[in-house]
C-alpha cells in the first residue's frame, strides 16, 4: 500500500484549486490534476482519506478515456510521470499512479448524468412523480429495475459546499446552449451504452454514471474523471436482484453506513470506523481489477 495523500502541497508549482477530491495546479499551458485519496459522500468531504483510493481513481478514468476516443476527445495529455515536465520530476513519488497533465478549457456549467437503472435520486422522483427528470417512465418499476433505455439526465454543478439539482435536456439547453447541450447528450449516451457492455462482460453493472465536459475554443473535450465508483453506480452482476437497493463497488457502502448512524448531510461528517474504511478501499480496488484486469503495482 503506498502512502496515504490526503492533500498534496507542490513546491514551486500554483495550486489553482482543490475540488472534493482532487488538487489542479496551472503549468501555465496545461493543468495538473492530483487526484488524493479523500473522500466525499452527499457533497462533504469526509475526515478521513481512503487508502489507494486516488490511484485507483486515475488507473480506472485512464482506461476509459482510452476506450472513448473514438466517441469523443478528451483532456488527457500525459499520465506517465516521465512523461511530465521537468518541473514535476521533483514531485515524482508524490505524483506516480495519481496524477494527470490535461488540456486546459471551460467546463460546461452542467452535470452530464446516465441512468440504465432506477437507483439513488432517480427511484425517489419516479415514486413521487412516475418520471425521472421529466422522462415520463412505465407504471410499476421497482427499485433497482434495468430501465427501457438509458435516460440523459442532466444537473446542475453546484458550488463546493452545495448540492446539484437534476433538471430537464430543456433546462440544460438554457444553461449552454441547444445545439451543444444535444451533443452533449448524445456522447453521453454513446459512453454509457459502450461502458455498460464492456462493464458486462466483467460482471459489473453500471447503473448510472456522471461525466463532465468541457469546451476548447470551440472543441468539446471530455474532462475530469470517467466511469470511476466516485462518479458511477457498480454493482456485481451476480448479486443483482431488482426491488431492492444492491450490493456495490463504489462509495454506496460508505453511504450506507453514514446514513445507519444518522448523518445529516452537513459538515463535518463523522470518522469512519477502521472497517468502513478498508471495506471502502477494498470495492474500489474490486473496481479497477475488474474493469481493467490490472491491479495496483
Amino acid at each position: 500500500m503506498a502512502a496515504v495523500v490526503r492533500e498534496t502541497n507542490l513546491e514551486g508549482l500554483k495550486l489553482l484549486g482543490r475540488g472534493k477530491v482532487r488538487d489542479i495546479y496551472d503549468l501555465g499551458e496545461h493543468l495538473l490534476i492530483v487526484a488524493t485519496d479523500r473522500i466525499s459522500a452527499f457533497d462533504v468531504v469526509l475526515p478521513d482519506p481512503i487508502p489507494d483510493k486516488g490511484r485507483i481513481l486515475t488507473q480506472i478514468s485512464i482506461y476509459w478515456f482510452q476506450q472513448m476516443e473514438d466517441i469523443t476527445p478528451n483532456h488527457l495529455v500525459a499520465w506517465r510521470v516521465e512523461d511530465f515536465p521537468p518541473e514535476l520530476q521533483a514531485h515524482a513519488e508524490q505524483l506516480e499512479g495519481r496524477s494527470m497533465l490535461v488540456k486546459k478549457c471551460r467546463p460546461l456549467a452542467i452535470e452530464a448524468i446516465v441512468r440504465g437503472y432506477l437507483a439513488g435520486s432517480g427511484w425517489k422522483d419516479y415514486q413521487a412523480t412516475g418520471q425521472v427528470c421529466g422522462h415520463r417512465l412505465p407504471e410499476g418499476l421497482r427499485e433497482s429495475d434495468r430501465l427501457p433505455q438509458p435516460l440523459f439526465t442532466p444537473s446542475t454543478k453546484a458550488a463546493h459546499g452545495e448540492h446539484d439539482v437534476n433538471i430537464t435536456l430543456e433546462q440544460a439547453k438554457e444553461l449552454v446552449g441547444a445545439e451543444l447541450a444535444e451533443e452533449v447528450a448524445r456522447r453521453s449516451l454513446a459512453i454509457y451504452e459502450r461502458a455498460r457492455d464492456m462493464a458486462a462482460q466483467a460482471g459489473i453493472i453500471i447503473a448510472d454514471t456522471k461525466f463532465e465536459f468541457g469546451l476548447m475554443g470551440d472543441e468539446l473535450i471530455l474532462i475530469d474523471e470517467l466511469l470511476t465508483p466516485d462518479s458511477s453506480r457498480f454493482w456485481p452482476a451476480d448479486d443483482y436482484e431488482p426491488g431492492r437497493s444492491q450490493k456495490s463497488f463504489d462509495k454506496q457502502y460508505m453511504r450506507d453506513w453514514l446514513e445507519s448512524v444518522g448523518f445529516d448531510k452537513k459538515p463535518p461528517a463523522p470518522s469512519l470506523p477502521a472497517e468502513v474504511i478498508e471495506g471502502t478501499r477494498r470495492r474500489y480496488r474490486e473496481a479497477l481489477r475488474r474493469l481493467t484486469g490490472r491491479d495496483l503495482d
